[in-house]
């Protein structure tokens, strides 16, 4: 999945001589906690909740009340943020989010502002992949880390006529020659579904019911 398909394209900005006021005034009018600066079209920084939360004195400070109202923008933004391009993965750009702890990146094409996206919009995206936000059921089997084994288990799915929503894999942290595959599946009731799976070697770790001998 490329950035292009998630990002904000009508995203809320600001310039470097707008005010700190403005910057609270923007946010809560509009809802949001993240917002790109841009002077002569291009981005030269963000402006987050956090960058507020550090530009205005703390309610107990005795300080002229307008005084760090009036800052502008560039006093307060994050200078030189990372960008992104629409055509990135969106693997890649939860890897920066997580790299370098941000919580926004501006996306740029041809110098010039596309798109906008937060760590909402990565959850969220990861929320529709895994198919979690659609009723139905989780299972967790453990295999052996092999080829064919997943064309194997999708069998059992077939059998019972059961949609998959989303796979996931991860590494088995208790034996390094196993993986463990995670499946949403569109059924509220796998119990005959683990059952197969269980005559057929596989090790259902979740949900762990008991086996039903016929």
């Amino acid at each position: 999945m490329l950035l292009e398909e998630i990002m904000k394209i009508e995203v809320h900005s600001l310039n470097p001589k707008q005010t700190v006021q403005d910057v609270i005034d923007l946010f809560e009018e509009e809802r949001i906690r993240h917002a790109p600066v841009i002077d002569d079209g291009k981005v030269v920084g963000v402006v987050s909740d956090r960058d507020l939360k550090d530009a205005l004195p703390s309610r107990f400070t005795v300080s002229p009340k307008g005084a760090p109202f009036e800052k502008t923008v560039e006093e307060i933004m994050t200078r030189n943020p990372v960008i992104a391009h629409p055509m990135d993965s969106v693997e890649e750009i939860a890897m920066v989010f997580y790299e370098q702890q941000i919580g926004c990146l501006p996306v740029v094409s041809g110098g010039k502002l596309a798109g906008f996206i937060t760590e909402t919009d990565l959850l969220y995206t990861f929320i529709e992949l895994t198919g979690t936000h659609q009723p139905g059921s989780q299972i967790e089997i453990r295999v052996q880390d092999r080829s064919g084994v997943l064309l194997e288990v999708s069998k059992i799915f077939y059998q019972h006529n059961i949609n998959v929503l989303s796979v996931l894999v991860y590494p088995d942290r208790e034996k390094k020659e196993n993986k463990i595959l995670v499946f949403r599946i569109q059924t509220m009731n796998p119990l005959a579904l683990i059952n197969d799976l269980r005559k057929e070697g596989f090790d259902v770790l979740w949900p762990n019911m008991p086996q039903i001998n016929e």
